[in-house]
C-alpha cells in the first residue's frame, strides 16, 4: 500500500512521489518539502529492494518495495554518526539547481511533473535497468577526499535532507566558476587542523583557527580516464598573494599577502579563507583551481567509520605515544579514532617529518577508495547513507557547487575513472637552504615544473595509461619518429633563438636557461622572429636530429615542432629554435614531459603500500 492509501503513516507525507528519472528510465523516490522531516542525523537507511511484486492493488513503480515494507524493513537500523560542528557559516537556503557546474535537475533528477500511483507511470514501458551495483558505484566518488561527494550522490533522492548539513564559504572569484564535463578539473581538497568535534580540542592548539594541515590538488582528466592528486606540504616556504575575501554582510575585504612564509598559513591565519589558499595553489603551480572540498578531524573518524573502517598495513609494530596509535605488524581495519591518529602521527614512519606523513596519508586515502569501490560498500544501504550523512555534515565547499545535487553531477565525473589510474604523488621539495636545523622546505624547481607542466597539460602521471597516451599520439602524428633515436650531449648542442611567442624578452630568457640550467652553451639570441607565429619549431639538417632531439626533451617539444631539412649543415651551423605563442616561460615544457621527472615520490591508488 502507498503513501496516498496510508496517509502519513511512520512519516511518509502524501506528497512524497515515486517520479520517473529521464536520464536513467528508473523511478526515484522524490520527498517534497511539505513533509516533516527529520534531522540528518536521525536519517534511517533502507533494506535492498526486494524483486517480488507489492501486494498492493495499486502496483509500485518497477524493481521498487512499496513504501510500507521499507518502513518496516529499515526500522532501527542506522547508527547515529558523531555530531560534528559546522566550520564555517552555514550556507542559506537555496535552490538545488544544476548551476555553473554545467549540471543537475531537480528533485528526482529532474523527471517530469508527478505521478500518482495509478497514473500513466504505471502503464509506460521503463527502459532497462541497469544493475543496482553498476548504478551505486557510478553514484560513488572516486578518491578518497571525494567520498562525501559520491555517496551524497548515491543517496541523492534525499538532497533536501541532506543539503542543510553543507557548509559553504563565497570564495570571491578565486574559483573558475564551475566545472565543466568537457573540460580537466581541478579541486583544492584542504584537511584543516581546526579543533572543532568532540574529542579533538586536545590536539595541539585548540584556540587555533586552523591552518591548510593537509593539502592535495585533485586533478581529474578531460577524457576522464585518469586523475592525479598532488600533495603540497604545509612547511612548503611560498609567497602568499593577496587575497579578497568575502564578509558575512556581502562586502569584500583585501587580506595582504606575504613572502617566504609556510603554505599552512595561506588559510585561517590574518582571516584567510579557502579561497586564499586557492590563489596560492595557483601562483605555485600555474594550476586554476575549480573548487574547493574542506574537512576536519572529525571528517576521518566519521568516514572511516561509516564505511566500516580502512585497510591499512604497517611493516613493524606501532606504538606513538604521540599520536595514540597502536597496531601490530601486517594488516589492519581502523575506523575513527584510530584512524585519525593514523593520519596524524609524524613519529612511526619515515623520517618523522611532515613528508612521511603525507605518504601515509596518500596510503588511506588509496585504500579508502578501494573499499568506496568494494561490493561490501555498494550493496549496503545503511553504508551508503551514513556516509552520506557524516560526509556533507564533515564537508564545507565553496558556493559553486553548494549543494548535494551540483556535488552529484561532480561525483558523477569523478566516478569515471578508474582507480588504477588515480596517481597520488608529492609536490618535488629540498631541505630550506636557509635554516641550520631543518624544520621547513622549499620547491625543487628542476622536477617540480615539469610536474606542473604535466598537471597543466591534462597529462597522466600513471604509467600504463601514458603508455596508451603514447601510442595513440604516435599513430596520430607521422613524426614521432623524429625522436627516435640517440641524443647528443647538451654541450654539441648549437642553436640560435628567435622570439616569435609575443612574450617579452622570451628569446634571452631562454638563451639564460639554456645556457645556465641545461649546459647548452652553443646558444645564441637572434631578438624578435618577423613575425609572432602560434606554435614554436625547431629546424634542423638531417646531420643535426641527435641535437635536435635533446633540445626537443629540454624545451618538452613535441614531434610537430621538428622541421627537418633536405641538406647536411655545416660542422658550425646552428639549428633554428623559434618560439611560438605555446611559449610561456623559460624552463616550462611547451607540452608536458612524456613522464614524471626521476624522483618524484608516486603511488597507485589500487596498488597497497606498507608504511615503513
Amino acid at each position: 500500500m502507498d503513501a496516498h492509501s496510508r496517509g502519513r503513516a511512520e512519516d511518509i507525507d502524501p506528497a512524497d512521489q515515486w517520479v520517473l528519472n529521464p536520464q536513467t528510465g528508473n523511478y526515484e523516490l522524490r520527498l517534497d518539502q511539505s513533509a516533516e522531516h527529520p534531522s540528518a542525523s536521525g536519517l534511517r537507511s533502507t533494506t535492498a529492494p526486494r524483486t517480488s511484486a507489492p501486494r498492493a492493488t495499486a502496483p509500485a513503480p518497477p524493481g521498487r518495495t512499496s513504501r510500507a515494507a521499507a518502513a518496516e524493513a529499515s526500522a532501527g537500523t542506522r547508527r547515529r554518526t558523531p555530531e560534528v560542528p559546522g566550520q564555517r557559516r552555514r550556507r542559506a537556503a537555496e535552490p538545488a539547481d544544476g548551476g555553473a557546474t554545467g549540471g543537475g535537475g531537480g528533485t528526482g533528477g529532474g523527471g517530469g511533473g508527478r505521478r500518482g500511483a495509478h497514473g500513466s507511470a504505471g502503464r509506460r514501458k521503463a527502459k532497462p535497468k541497469a544493475s543496482r551495483k553498476k548504478k551505486v558505484l557510478l553514484w560513488t566518488g572516486g578518491i578518497t577526499a571525494f567520498v562525501l561527494v559520491g555517496v551524497a550522490g548515491g543517496a541523492y533522492y534525499l538532497y533536501e535532507r541532506l543539503d542543510g548539513n553543507l557548509n559553504t564559504v563565497d570564495v570571491a572569484g578565486a574559483g573558475t566558476g564551475g566545472f565543466k564535463k568537457d573540460q580537466a578539473i581541478n579541486i583544492l581538497v584542504i584537511g584543516t587542523d581546526k579543533r572543532t568535534g568532540d574529542g579533538n580540542s586536545g590536539y595541539g592548539d585548540k584556540n587555533s583557527p586552523g591552518h591548510a594541515d593537509t593539502t592535495v590538488l585533485f586533478h581529474v582528466s578531460k577524457d576522464r580516464t585518469n586523475a592525479t592528486a598532488l600533495s603540497i606540504p604545509r612547511d612548503l616556504i611560498t609567497d602568499i598573494p593577496d587575497c579578497e575575501t568575502r564578509q558575512p554582510d556581502g562586502s569584500t575585504k583585501v587580506i595582504p599577502g606575504q613572502s617566504g612564509v609556510r603554505f599552512n598559513l595561506s588559510l585561517g591565519q590574518l582571516e584567510r579563507d579557502p579561497g586564499c589558499t586557492m590563489r596560492t595553489v595557483k601562483e605555485l603551480t600555474g594550476v586554476t583551481v575549480d573548487h574547493f572540498m574542506m574537512v576536519d578531524f572529525n571528517a576521518v573518524k566519521t568516514l572511516s567509520t561509516a564505511v566500516g573502517g580502512v585497510e591499512v598495513c604497517v611493516e613493524q609494530p606501532v606504538d606513538d605515544e604521540k599520536s595514540g596509535l597502536k597496531l601490530p605488524a601486517g594488516k589492519s581495519v581502523i575506523e575513527g579514532e584510530q584512524a585519525l591518529a593514523f593520519v596524524r602521527t609524524r613519529q612511526a614512519f619515515g623520517n618523522k617529518s611532515d613528508l612521511s606523513r603525507i605518504q601515509t596519508q596518500q596510503q588511506f586515502m588509496g585504500s579508502m577508495i578501494r573499499q568506496m569501490k568494494s561490493s561490501d560498500t555498494l550493496t549496503s544501504p545503511s553504508k551508503l547513507l551514513d556516509l552520506a550523512d557524516a560526509a556533507t555534515k564533515a564537508l564545507t565547499v565553496d558556493t559553486g557547487i553548494g549543494s548535494v545535487n551540483k556535488l552529484k553531477d561532480l561525483a558523477l565525473e569523478i566516478a569515471k575513472v578508474d582507480p588504477k589510474n588515480v596517481t597520488f604523488a608529492t609536490l618535488p621539495v629540498l631541505d630550506n637552504p636557509a635554516e641550520r636545523i631543518k624544520a621547513t622546505v622549499v620547491v625543487d624547481e628542476a622536477r617540480a615544473k615539469p610536474l606542473f607542466s604535466m598537471i597543466q597539460n591534462d597529462i597522466s602521471l600513471t604509467e600504463v595509461q601514458q603508455k596508451e597516451q603514447d601510442a595513440k599520439n604516435a599513430a596520430k602524428n607521422a613524426q614521432a619518429a623524429l625522436l627516435k633515436g640517440p641524443r647528443a650531449e647538451a654541450s654539441a648542442v648549437r642553436v640560435d633563438v628567435y622570439n616569435g611567442s609575443g612574450v617579452r624578452g622570451g628569446a634571452q630568457s631562454t638563451i639564460n636557461w639554456l645556457q645556465n640550467d641545461m649546459g647548452v652553451l652553443k646558444s645564441t639570441n637572434k631578438a624578435n622572429a618577423p613575425e609572432d607565429i602560434p606554435k614554436t619549431t625547431l629546424e634542423f639538417a638531417p646531420n643535426q636530429a641527435d641535437q635536435a632531439r635533446k633540445l626537443a626533451d629540454m624545451m618538452g617539444l613535441p614531434a610537430a615542432a621538428l622541421k627537418q631539412g633536405t641538406a647536411d649543415a655545416g660542422e658550425r651551423e646552428p639549428m633554428t629554435l623559434t618560439l611560438g605563442k605555446d611559449f610561456t616561460a623559460a624552463g616550462v615544457p611547451i607540452t608536458g614531459p612524456a613522464k614524471a621527472p626521476e624522483g618524484v615520490q608516486k603511488v597507485e591508488a589500487d596498488k597497497q603500500v606498507c608504511a615503513k
